[in-house]
């Protein structure tokens, strides 16, 4: 005899369709992750690009008669002339103190300064950094085979870097292409963006939205900026001091800049300067390397945090907690999530006060009679 067929029998296949359903999706929406992992970070690249040149864009895109393909193209150029031109200068910087400090230890000319007098009388690293400074002044090779061990160590680290810089300049090359792939369908992407946007938040979809492109905005201005203002003063000051190396420092300074540690890379220039230069060319380049140091406490109280309903501290937490945590795209991914959790949390405050205060102006009508 069949059993007859029962209500709670209706709900446990209707949660195991719901399940098989949400596995399925889940499988899907993984193989796709899976198959676009290699380009996701050019993908996200190009779209933080892209909404960082949006406003740019369209006005270009009026002087152009709205011509978006045309616009998009132009913006492309431009972002690519931009980005190659200092890295081509930089390149050649590095190229020329290369060859000048290989002819020089080729040819075994001093080029390392005697050390200061003052500089062994510091205590515990002051003799032996004396002695170290001292054996490079007088011969370079025997130093250098003298610490011929921990050099050794730091060559597979330097190749590992320089490997890592290569990629990420290609890297970002290709990326201005996909923004401008972007930028070229604006329209379109607005539409899936906006849709996304409501689905996901609802009603409060466009406002996250408007607050995710004002962050990125923010950041790329506020720090990103900043950074390149600050990197395009010290090499201008590296050049015109004629220190060994310029394109070199003006590198290191570029990358501790994005970690906020700039102003550490200019102590050793400077003590390098007073060591190898007369008082008032060191003093000169003291003072400029200070102007550039403090440049920022300037810049990112005027840049950071423009156009974002959140405070100038959040998303600068933000862009430097995804920094340490993520790497270079946490500069925008961490301003982001965190200044969107900033506003869920308002929100939040915002919803749970509100009956707190209709019961006590409730209350208050008790009390008084009303």
């Amino acid at each position: 005899m069949v059993e007859p067929y029962t209500e709670d029998d209706s709900h446990i296949r209707r949660a195991l369709e719901v399940s098989v359903n949400v596995g399925l999706l889940i499988l899907l929406t993984g193989a796709c992750l899976l198959i676009l992992r290699p380009f996701l970070p050019l993908i996200l690249w190009g779209i933080i690009i892209a909404i960082a040149a949006y406003p740019g864009y369209r006005r270009l895109k009026g002087l152009l008669g709205g011509r978006g393909g045309l616009t998009a193209v132009a913006c492309t150029v431009l972002l690519l002339a931009i980005f190659i031109f200092p890295v081509v200068l930089l390149t050649g910087s590095l190229v020329e103190g290369i060859q000048s400090l290989a002819a020089r230890l080729t040819q075994e000319t001093p080029f390392i300064p005697p050390p200061p007098p003052r500089v062994g009388t510091s205590p515990i690293v002051g003799p032996p950094l004396r002695d170290a400074w001292d054996l490079a002044s007088k011969n370079v090779s025997v130093a250098l085979q003298t610490f011929t061990p921990q050099i050794r160590k730091i060559i597979p680290e330097l190749l590992s870097i320089s490997a890592q810089i290569g990629l990420a300049v290609l890297q970002l090359a290709l990326s201005i292409l996909v923004a401008g792939v972007v930028l070229a369908n604006a329209g379109g992407g607005t539409k899936i963006a906006h849709s996304f946007a409501i689905r996901l938040l609802g009603d409060k979809g466009p406002e996250f939205e408007d607050l995710v492109g004002a962050t990125i905005r923010s950041v790329t201005t506020g720090i990103i900026g900043v950074v390149l203002i600050q990197s395009l003063f010290a090499a201008l000051g590296f050049l015109v001091a004629r220190l060994p190396g310029a394109g070199g420092w003006a590198l290191i300074f570029l990358f501790a800049s994005v970690l906020q540690l700039g102003g550490l890379v200019l102590v050793p220039a400077v003590i390098y300067m007073f060591a190898i230069a007369s008082t008032t060319k060191a003093v000169m380049f003291l003072v400029w390397c200070l102007i550039v140091g403090l440049m920022d406490n300037v810049l990112k109280p005027l840049l950071l945090g423009r156009g974002v309903p959140v405070p100038m501290a959040v998303v600068f937490l933000g862009a430097i907690g995804g920094l340490l945590t993520m790497g270079t795209i946490g500069l925008f991914v961490g301003a982001i999530i965190l200044s969107i959790g900033y506003k869920l949390f308002l929100a939040w405050l915002e919803g749970t006060s509100q009956p707190s205060v209709e019961v006590s102006a409730r209350t208050v009508s008790a009390r008084v009679g009303l």
